[in-house]
């Protein structure tokens, strides 16, 4: 499955560091006006408990992200 968005993106800079908790690409934000930065933490971890993955890909004016999940389940 695949969401795209053709946002601002996700400076390159930034990229590693999405999945982590807590993370927030825009640090003017704050919890009360912006989220926690726990969105892409909370979705890659069920994909990885069955076994799939969440990948980041795009550039300025695009961001997509990929999940796949193994058919029949992890270790299949």
């Amino acid at each position: 499955m695949r969401v795209a968005d053709r946002g601002p993106g996700i400076p390159p800079g930034d990229r590693d560091q999405v999945f982590d908790r807590f993370y927030r690409v825009d640090k003017a934000r704050s919890r009360d006006r912006g989220g926690s930065g726990l969105g892409l933490s909370v979705a890659r971890s069920p994909v990885q408990a069955h076994g799939g993955t969440l990948d980041l890909d795009g550039g300025p004016g695009a961001t997509v992200f990929t999940v796949t999940l193994p058919l029949g389940g992890p270790g299949a």
